[in-house]
């Protein structure tokens, strides 16, 4: 007989989408090469940057022992290494004239980790009797917040406006209108380039968004995994944003960097005191390697340069290249659209009218050994929110990552293309 579990235990080994996401990823990396892997967020091997990590592992060997030997033998404190953070401070303060200290700056073991804690100090069940919410006002958002709520129920969202455009794409717009912030709203998360669609809110949509938060007296979470400053894997003009009331993440893992688990945030002191505390009692401290290796990048600025000259340019490329296989595979006779490719590794494709929901795409594709993530992991919060209904377009959408080889990814567009088609003419459309 299995142990009883606790509400804990049940919110956090329940079936998600992201646990499925991670278990397609290791099983394929570790048992099965074979499989096609268009399904995860794992950046690609950039030959260039991988040459930077291994000449910055060996110039801690070789060159710098002590710097090396505590790395791997000694703790840091909860909050991360002093001199990263202060490094990292130095950088956006020179680079955008923020005015942080090392207390504006904490480290966590990944961003996942970064937003369980966050979420969970800002919305939830209070000692009041109150209960607060995250809102997301952009659906769809990333899959690794919809599980985190160690309790009640944390989110609630509202849906884009749809922009149509020409040549089968169409932009998310967050609905100013609709977008209400009522006191049971702790903060307002968005991820910038968002996860998965690639769409990266305007500058002039942070703007609206700060000014809102900042009249509601709340915080405005800024998910920047994939953005700006770095890696900057952003093919749209998008400003670096800071202030009192933002809370925003970066993270080592889309440098080239996810096996070091090195998650940044950049907040209020009381905050960060918080992360650091939360840190303490689940984890002890972070993980020392993602800071060494970069602490030299950082403090140059050659961190931006990488970015810039390196990886944004990599990656748009391989955007190109990956849509103009989609035009080549996927049936021209059917109303498929795509979401402008605008940053981070992936492709939001929307197949209207699909007479499957892509949940069961997702079984037939995996079924041929490959493997992309079904939207409706993607929708989530707004089943609670005021005159939201079944929303047809949850269940027409997947994420597709084109970070693989490009052969890897003619072969599984390929697929795609084919069990679309199929899928298609089985519902007579």
């Amino acid at each position: 007989m299995p142990y009883p579990k606790s509400i804990f235990g049940e919110r956090l080994t329940a079936s998600s989408g992201i646990l499925e996401l991670m278990d397609d990823l290791g099983r394929a990396m570790a048992t099965d090469r074979d499989m096609i892997m268009m399904g995860g967020g794992n950046p690609s091997h950039v030959p260039a940057v991988q040459q930077v990590w291994r000449e910055k592992m060996l110039a801690l060997v070789e060159q710098d022992a002590s710097r090396f030997d505590a790395m791997l033998a000694d703790y840091d404190g909860p909050a991360g290494s002093p001199r990263f953070r202060h490094a990292i401070a130095d950088l956006l303060n020179r680079e955008f004239g923020w005015s942080l200290t090392e207390k504006n700056v904490g480290i966590t073991s990944g961003g996942q980790t970064a937003f369980f804690f966050l979420l969970n100090r800002l919305a939830g069940d209070f000692g009041d009797g109150t209960r607060k919410r995250i809102l997301f006002p952009l659906m769809p958002e990333y899959i690794g917040y919809a599980n985190q709520s160690v309790g009640a129920e944390l989110f609630t969202a509202i849906r884009p406006r749809i922009e149509l455009l020409e040549n089968r794409r169409f932009k998310y717009r967050i609905d100013f209108d609709r977008l209400h912030l009522s006191k049971e709203i702790a903060a307002v998360c968005v991820s910038r380039p968002t996860n998965p669609s690639s769409n990266v809110l305007t500058n002039g949509e942070v703007a609206h968004l700060a000014e809102l938060t900042r009249e509601a007296g709340i915080p405005l979470l800024i998910d920047n995994a994939y953005g700006v400053p770095f890696p900057g894997v952003v093919f749209e003009d998008a400003d670096p944003v800071w202030d009192e009331h933002i809370i925003l993440t970066l993270s080592l893992s889309k440098l080239g960097l996810p096996g070091t688990r090195t998650g940044i945030v950049i907040a209020r002191e009381e905050l960060i005191a918080d992360v650091a505390a939360m840190t303490a009692i689940a984890g002890l401290a972070n993980g020392n390697i993602g800071q060494a290796l970069t602490l030299p990048l950082v403090e140059s600025g050659e961190i931006l340069k990488l970015s810039k000259e390196v990886i944004r340019p990599f990656y748009q490329e391989k955007s190109a290249m990956a849509q103009a296989l989609l035009e080549e595979h996927l049936p021209a006779d059917r109303p498929w659209k795509l979401h402008r490719s605008e940053g981070a590794f992936f492709l939001w494709l929307w197949f209207d009218e699909l007479p499957i929901p892509t949940r069961e795409l997702y079984q037939r594709l995996k079924a041929r050994r490959t493997v992309i993530v079904p939207g409706e992991y993607f929708f989530y919060g707004l089943e609670d929110a005021p005159g939201e209904t079944p929303w047809p377009h949850a269940s027409q959408c997947i994420r597709l990552s084109y970070a693989p080889a490009r052969e890897v990814l003619e072969k599984g567009i390929r697929i795609l293309g084919e069990e679309v088609a199929k899928a298609y003419a089985e519902g007579g459309a």
